[in-house]
């Protein structure tokens, strides 16, 4: 009776670690080979036949459709640069350079992976649109007020990310931590 109790509980115990780990990967978007740059995330194999499992349950689960591995890479953020969850009832500031990249999108997200409804129907930003310094540079103001400049609306919710799309890049699979990207930075200036 002991070993049939053990057992039950081995397994119990197993089957709860298990798919409580299953659930936090596929929920916060983390899959093995993940490259990170500062408040970036990417998953490099995502487009491709190597795909991890979590990864592709992550992507059906949201309904998105990968960057093909030949077409380019898709960064995620989820918080700053400082580690604080992106709240859209803040302004943050996404300043600094791109990788190069031949074009790039910027996109803000709710974390069901729709997009955040807003007035002026304004949902990102590439780089073909963007305003940018006289060194090359740019900066973008994510808030739920207008802010001149490039402003990227949040509708006031509470919790978003940001998708960075960056295609026909040499920044891939082969891509070392930070060392030579230079992603922009994301600083939350003020919540209100």
């Amino acid at each position: 009776m002991r070993l049939l109790v053990a057992t039950l509980l081995t397994l119990s115990l197993a089957a709860v670690i298990g798919l409580g780990a299953t659930y936090v990967s596929v929920t916060h978007g983390q899959g093995f080979g993940a490259l990170r740059i500062g408040a970036w995330t990417a998953l490099p194999k995502s487009g491709t036949p190597e795909i991890d499992p979590y990864a592709k349950a992550t992507l059906a689960r949201l309904g998105r459709l990968p960057v093909a591995l030949g077409d380019g890479v898709e960064f995620l953020a989820r918080a700053d640069d400082e580690g604080r969850p992106l709240d859209g009832r803040c302004d943050v500031e996404l300043a600094g350079m791109t990788p190069a990249a031949r074009y790039w999108t910027l996109t803000l997200y709710g974390l069901n992976g729709a997009l955040v409804a807003n007035s002026i129907q304004r949902y990102g930003f590439t780089s073909q649109e963007i305003l940018r310094r006289a060194d090359g540079s740019f900066a973008i103001t994510i808030a739920p007020r207008v802010s001149p400049g490039n402003w990227l609306p949040t509708g006031g919710i509470e919790r978003y990310l940001l998708a960075l799309r960056l295609y026909d890049t040499p920044v891939g699979v082969a891509t070392k931590e930070g060392r030579e990207v230079p992603m922009p930075t994301l600083m939350t200036k003020s919540c209100s």
